[in-house]
């Protein structure tokens, strides 16, 4: 497939000369085709220090001062000092010289203008708690084109990943070439679609510090977006939070690996609803579903699968390509089960026991269950269809109970899990976030209590080796790690979602090769 081209920018803020050189060089390093020299974050005495910065640089870039920068409304004479380094940017012949609107709209500029020789000029206004629909983005831009500007830049403050359409729209629309960016995480998207609807660049922070930014190893390296363009299809993992996903570590290749143009990105989303309500366009074709949307999804969905509707949980969605109906399925029961069950299998026979192959090992064992959620619900009704007797703990005991009833199990009060023992060789699953990072020394059960389970699994991935599992091993069960259902779910996933759009789909075991030739990698290490 043929992309757009985009350029991927790092902005760098430094407060020394020597800093943003390391900087820059660092960006180069990374695979930045330009840089933002945000000048306004230095601390320099005398111009030529700017000067210096400017004839050192290693990359084309973008020369910036923001007047109303906290380091900048520091210093006196703010205004001076800005125009000063731009008029200099342009004497230099830097390749793009930011100007805020505000200092095209109060200055004559004129001369600077004049100055240039090929420098390209960028317009910018910075949105600070402004909503804007579609139509006044568009007057704005207009009143900022009228300026002189070659490159329109618009910096907007989301409250709600559902803020961001009217700029896709208006990217998609514009006469000029339009820089849109963002803050804050449920900002993350503009950069990640940005090329998808037309931006002129997208932006890349170096250690991925910087709110709504991704950073630029996973611009160039998970995502790809230089081979983006308008046909590219939109799919996305819903979730709050989001950042612990590993979703596009494993979309993102698989796409490319079948020839598909498509990319999958994380999508923070506080109102599943109004999510499909303003992205129900065909561009956006799939979605998995992560906390805590699991159990709401299905009420967004046109059609929902029978196994889903029966757990109550989706966390599959697809567009369906004839009529863009949105169809619910649920793909973490049947991962999440195989994965203890080949456990299991794996176990008994490096231990020399004979077992039928065509029953379930977990059947008639006490599977007790820690969580009941989207995942908990998933997990309690694979338990139930092989034959296992669930028992359901969860802080909140009402919905221990619910499910407990739906899967014809028991509930037990949360309080008691330590103490809950009534057979040996039990099975032990964790479907809470409990040990998921940023909280790695948390463990649902203590360790004293694990000697009386077979095997004990945790879906949390993140990291792979939780605590708990760490102290399951040592207690002698087997520890199996949410990577095994991410993996399986994932893979199901991806089948779903190429399944109606014309690719010819390898078997899991050829993609599951491609993607894992040495094994699963610890997903927490990974960007």
């Amino acid at each position: 497939m043929d992309g757009n081209g985009v350029m991927v920018c790092a902005p760098l803020e430094c407060e020394t000369l020597e800093g943003m050189l390391s900087s820059m060089d660092r960006a180069k390093a990374h695979g930045a085709d330009l840089v933002e020299l945000r000048v306004d974050a230095m601390s320099f005495g005398r111009i030529s220090e700017v000067e210096e910065l400017i004839r050192r640089r290693t990359l084309p870039a973008i020369v910036s001062f923001r007047l109303n920068s906290t380091r900048a409304s520091q210093r006196q004479n703010d205004k001076t000092t800005c125009l000063q380094v731009l008029r200099l940017a342009l004497e230099l012949d830097v390749e793009f010289v930011e100007m805020e609107h505000e200092v095209v709209s109060h200055f004559d500029i004129n001369e600077l203008m004049d100055k240039r020789s090929s420098s390209k000029i960028i317009v910018s206004r910075y949105l600070n708690g402004e909503k804007m629909s579609k139509e006044k983005l568009g007057n704005l831009i207009a009143s900022m084109q009228s300026s002189g500007g070659d490159v329109i830049k618009v910096l907007v403050e989301v409250d709600y990943i559902t803020d961001l359409a009217p700029i896709f729209q208006l990217l998609t629309s514009c006469q000029v070439p339009l820089i849109a960016t963002t803050v804050g995480d449920r900002g993350l998207i503009s950069q990640l679609l940005g090329p998808k609807f037309g931006g002129f660049l997208a932006y890349g922070s170096l250690e991925g510090a910087i709110p709504g930014l991704p950073t630029l190893a996973s611009l160039k390296q998970v995502y790809k977006i230089e081979h983006m363009n308008a046909d590219t299809k939109v799919f996305g993992v819903i979730s709050n939070p989001v950042r612990h996903s590993k979703g596009p570590l494993l979309h993102n290749p698989s796409f490319r690996y079948v020839g598909f143009n498509g990319i999958y990105v994380p999508m923070l989303v506080d109102d599943i609803k109004e999510f499909f309500k303003v992205y129900n366009s065909q561009d956006f074709a799939g979605f998995s579903v992560g906390i805590p949307h699991k159990e709401a999804a299905g009420a967004c969905c046109d059609e929902v699968h029978p196994l889903a509707k029966s757990i109550g949980a989706v966390n599959t969605i697809v567009r369906r390509p004839t009529d863009g109906k949105l169809i619910g399925y649920n793909t973490d029961c049947e991962a999440s089960i195989t994965a203890i069950e080949d456990a299991l299998r794996e176990r008994h026979a490096a231990n020399g026991e004979a077992r039928a192959m065509d029953t379930s090992p977990i059947a008639g064992k006490a599977f007790v269950l820690v969580g009941a959620g989207g995942a908990g619900r998933a997990l309690a009704f694979g338990a139930k269809s092989r034959g296992a007797r669930v028992f359901v703990f969860n802080r909140n005991f009402k919905r221990a109970k619910a499910l407990a009833d739906a899967v014809s199990g028991e509930a037990i009060g949360y309080e008691h899990l330590d103490t809950f023992r009534p057979e040996e060789g039990m099975i032990l699953a964790n479907a809470s976030a409990v040990g998921m990072e940023p909280h790695t020394d948390e463990s649902p059960v203590s360790k004293g209590v694990l000697g009386a389970y077979e095997l004990v699994f945790d879906a949390v991935y993140t990291p792979r080796n939780t605590r708990l599992l760490q102290e399951a091993a040592q207690a002698g069960a087997i520890a199996v790690s949410g990577v095994e259902m991410f993996i399986r779910q994932a893979l199901n996933q991806f089948r779903l979602f190429t399944s109606g759009l014309g690719i010819l789909f390898l078997n899991t075991h050829t993609l599951h090769s491609f993607l894992f030739p040495y094994g699963y990698p610890d997903f927490s290490t990974l960007d």
